[in-house]
């Protein structure tokens, strides 16, 4: 399912969704990580090239119909931190 921002530009794909209150933990910097795991998210696959990974928290989604419509830019969403050295 396609992720749009507010700006109607495509952020990425669905990759996973996590509701309020989940026991996992994204990639995200600690603080933010709680933050989105209380709110629940939505795991973006990238669009893109060279696209990262990013978490959009449920109080950033707008819509959810044919494609999730987003209240932010893409670009003020939380990036995945790499897990890889």
């Amino acid at each position: 399912m396609a992720v749009l921002d507010v700006e109607g530009e495509q952020a990425g794909i669905v990759g996973g969704v996590q509701f309020a209150g989940t026991e996992v933990l994204p990639e995200a910097p600690l603080g933010i990580a709680e933050d989105l795991v209380d709110t629940g998210y939505v795991l973006i696959d990238g669009a893109g090239h060279l696209a990262n990974d990013a978490y959009a928290g449920g109080d950033q989604i707008d819509d959810v119909s044919d494609v999730v419509r987003l209240n932010v830019r893409r670009l003020d969403l939380v990036r995945a931190e790499s897990t890889t050295a």
